[in-house]
């Protein structure tokens, strides 16, 4: 899923894919100079790590977008997206979505955020919508989001996993040890949740992850 640059830095091959050349160019203008990502031209054949589709909304055009990149095998899939609801976050999920994006949110740093996550294996989804989700899917829905990485708390299963030895006093180096990451990651992982959420600091993140139950 990676590629590895020419320096030995390893860099996330990313397939782009818009309604119009001109979000496509949009798009591509604030990834293009991100070490961390190696874009593929459209007709390249070999499969990226993650394929990123932007569209206004999710609808049955954009849906059969996401089967195609779905079917072909094409990495893990990022949504960027003007306007979605609950009906069409869960269809993006059934059809490989991990991460979504709202356009008015998609800053360069938030994209490679997310796109760095789903080459992971982890989700990435606004709070918001994921709140929302609690009182519109049920079980069903639980099985096709949980195997995706997606939590409805906002909350990959790393990343409470790091909480949960916060709130046990492990200081970071612990942590480290404990999960077998390096202390980059654990701080790396600190400052994504603190940050996607909306939170203070790591006590206030432990106390969100006590409050949904999870440690």
């Amino acid at each position: 899923m990676r590629y590895q640059g020419e320096c030995g830095a390893e860099r996330i091959r990313v397939r782009l894919t818009a309604q119009d050349p001109i979000s496509r160019a949009g798009l591509a203008g604030q990834l293009r100079n991100c070490p961390e990502l190696q874009l593929l031209g459209e007709e390249e054949d070999e499969g990226p790590g993650v394929a990123v589709v932007s569209a206004d909304r999710v609808g049955e055009g954009e849906l059969q977008t996401l089967r195609r990149f779905q079917r072909a095998g094409d990495g893990r899939i990022v949504l960027v997206v003007t306007e979605i609801d609950d009906t069409g976050l869960v269809a993006a999920v059934e059809c490989g979505v991990v991460g979504v994006v709202r356009r008015g949110e998609a800053s360069t740093e938030r994209l490679v955020q997310v796109i760095t996550a789903a080459a992971r294996g982890e989700g990435s989804v606004p709070a918001d919508l994921l709140g929302r989700l609690l009182d519109q899917v049920g079980r069903l829905q639980r099985q096709v989001l949980d195997p995706r990485g997606l939590a409805f708390t906002g909350l990959a299963p790393r990343e409470i996993d790091v909480l949960r030895l916060v709130a046990e006093g492990s200081d970071t180096a612990e942590i480290a040890r404990a999960l077998a990451f390096s202390e980059r990651t654990v701080k790396n992982i600190l400052h994504d949740v603190t940050t996607r959420l909306q939170l203070r600091n790591r006590s206030h993140a432990v106390a969100y992850a006590m409050r949904q139950g999870f440690i």
